[in-house]
């Protein structure tokens, strides 16, 4: 006799559901690693501007000057902004954290439940043939009388 659960499939939708929000996770993790790179890389862009401007302020004309000066303001913007892409993308990780969390607490809760009558079928199972083999014995014993 096979062990057959009744809710197999609503253990399996979990097991999928988690499965999927570990995938939402990894998906939000690498966005997150997209933005710390980009910010990375402006800061970088940033500071080569700076050196720039020092070198371009020994002996070069003005105007290149005011032009250094504002892209380094655009530079300056761009990374506050980005700056809030990446914490944007920090509690995004977060909530796809707690999800997974939750999604891992539902399955467990049902496989636990399945483990659970796995063990009540396998005790039964157990008893059942216990008292075949009892049946058995006390009719060869009386047999044997």
């Amino acid at each position: 006799m096979r062990f057959r659960y009744p809710l197999q499939k609503l253990v399996d939708l979990k097991t999928n559901e988690k499965e999927q929000a570990e995938w939402v996770l990894s998906e939000a993790i690498g966005r997150l690693q997209q933005e710390e790179q980009s910010l990375s890389e402006l800061e970088v862009e940033r500071r080569s501007v700076g050196e720039e401007l020092e070198q371009a302020a020994r002996g070069t004309t003005i105007s290149q000057i005011q032009l250094l000066q504002q892209y380094s303001q655009h530079l300056e913007q761009q990374i506050r902004l980005k700056a809030h892409d990446v914490e944007r993308a920090k509690a995004n990780v977060a909530d796809k954290q707690q999800a997974l969390t939750a999604k891992m607490m539902e399955e467990k809760v049902w496989s636990k439940a399945k483990e659970k009558a796995q063990a009540q079928f396998t005790a039964l199972l157990l008893k059942k043939e216990q008292e075949e083999l009892d049946e058995i014995a006390l009719t060869r014993r009386i047999q044997t009388i």
